[in-house]
């Protein structure tokens, strides 16, 4: 019971450091107490307790997923959270199977490294595939803090390491009673964000010249769906109303536009000669419905009267498509559950007005190889559309916004995010909202971008830090026990 115990707080102590409440510096007490009930303990019952404190974090965490549905399912709505709870639990179970099989096999001072590695490894495999949900990680909790560099050379999973090997050592401290492990720990955490600090190019940023504008028009998700006029009316004004701003770049959320496009060329017409009036690319979101199949897509406005369609790739499992739909037909609400989406196949990247853009939809910018694909094909500027109105004011909105945060410092390129009802703004390759909006507010975000600088991890992808994460691992096996202290 008390090692039970110890797990829920742990589990809490971790959703404490993400929005709304944001305390960060909770992170390497969580993980502290996570690798200390993980020391020591048979790999079996280290992963019973990985599954626990998942379970309770997730559950927590993914709270704000039953906002919107919950108004359909009634009461039912706040345990729709134990569905992901269920699905990402099992990534930390295996985090503490291996972190336990280290503290067993390894000498006793790289073991903690190891462990670190082992979670950051699981992290990173719960945050890929069609299936994946890369919310929730640790790394994303510090996009306010100086331990944020580190994302420039190794990523969020970069971050998230270095706050499992703090929290590792001050474990490994409890269990053998003495605070040099910890020290040490701590010590070369400070060396290492002050150097990352140092070299950091997003630090000496020249002045960015580029006039940008996110338009959130605050049109409540209870009836988007059926206020075309409104939308188009509304969208149409607030983005003529910056006309003296001079945008060169317009972006509008996810789904703004709630109809197929292709399939009106009335409005096709009217939103390419709002982007010549306006000398501005205007990204704006729509459906596409290309042949039998249906897409969550933008539709690129050039100012020459051109448009071109981004077609989102990473689809929201339960949402916009279901697994395993046909297999399950005979479950209820499987029709309410699947959205009827097609992914798209290309990593796009589009020339503009601007800069070259990045554009990502909702969801798929919680997903770092999706930029990094994007970041390979030359883009300078990342370009978020989403429409988080489904969260309401729940933690979800601000979440989503953080991961921008960090998506901006690992690709040193700026991020431009248009959402629904928010959180919309320009944020700078450091991290940095240049502004940003409020939950719940009709409002046009402006600000100016400039070309991307350049970082590590743009270069090597989250790909290779894991695999180094996972060859760390098991080159630590190789070091002597003999040598222990």
């Amino acid at each position: 019971m008390r090692d039970a115990g110890l797990a829920a707080c742990a589990a809490v102590l971790l959703a404490a450091a993400f929005p709304k409440i944001g305390a960060a510096w909770l992170v390497p007490f969580g993980t502290a107490i996570t690798f200390w009930l993980w020391q020591g303990a048979s790999w079996k019952r280290a992963a019973l307790l990985g599954w626990l404190i998942g379970f309770i974090f997730f559950a927590i965490d993914f709270a704000w997923v039953g906002h919107t549905v919950g108004r359909y399912i009634g009461a039912f709505g706040p345990f729709l959270a134990f569905g992901p709870a269920l699905i990402e639990a099992p990534f930390i179970a295996l985090a503490g199977a291996l972190g336990a099989i280290a503290y067993a096999r390894m000498r006793p001072g790289v073991a903690p490294l190891a462990a670190a590695a082992a979670f950051t490894i699981c992290e990173w495999l719960r945050s890929i595939g069609v299936l994946a949900a890369p919310f929730d990680q640790l790394g994303y909790t510090q996009a306010d803090t100086p331990l944020r560099a580190i994302a420039a050379y190794a990523g969020t999973y970069g971050i998230t390491f270095v706050l499992c090997a703090l929290g590792a050592y001050a474990a490994d401290s409890l269990h053998r009673k003495t605070w040099r492990p910890l020290l040490a720990a701590t010590a070369s955490t400070a060396v290492l964000t002050l150097g990352a600090w140092t070299f950091w190019p997003a630090r000496a940023l020249a002045p960015p010249t580029i006039p940008v504008v996110a338009v959130q028009a605050n049109i409540p998700q209870s009836f988007k769906w059926n206020a075309l006029a409104l939308a188009v009316r509304r969208y149409t004004a607030m983005t003529l109303a910056s006309t003296h701003l001079h945008p060169r770049l317009i972006v509008w959320p996810e789904t703004a536009i709630p109809t197929a496009l292709d399939l009106d060329p009335y409005l096709l017409d009217q939103f390419s000669d709002l982007a010549r009036r306006l000398g501005s690319t205007i990204v704006a979101g729509g459906i596409d419905s290309s042949g039998r199949r249906v897409y969550n897509a933008l539709y690129i406005f050039a100012p020459d009267g051109s448009s071109k369609i981004y077609k989102k790739r990473q689809l929201v499992a339960f949402a916009e498509w279901f697994p395993g739909r046909a297999f399950l037909s005979w479950l209820p609400y499987i029709g309410a559950l699947n959205g009827g989406l097609t992914p798209g196949g290309t990593d796009g990247v589009y020339s503009t007005s601007a800069l070259s853009i990045a554009p990502l939809i909702c969801w798929e910018s919680a997903f770092a190889d999706l930029a990094y694909a994007q970041m390979q094909r030359n883009a300078q500027i990342l370009v978020v559309s989403t429409d988080d109105a489904w969260f309401g004011t729940t933690s979800g909105p601000y979440m989503h916004a953080q991961i921008a945060q960090l998506r901006a410092v690992e690709s040193g390129a700026y991020v431009v995010r248009a959402a629904a009802t928010g959180i919309s703004g320009i944020i700078a390759p450091d991290g940095r909202w240049q502004a940003r909006s409020r939950l719940e507010q009709q409002t046009t975000v402006a600000g100016k971008v400039g070309r991307r600088v350049p970082t590590l991890f743009a270069r090597i992808g989250p790909t290779r830090v894991a695999l180094a994460l996972i060859a760390l691992y098991g080159l630590l096996f190789l070091v002597p026990r003999a040598r222990a202290e």
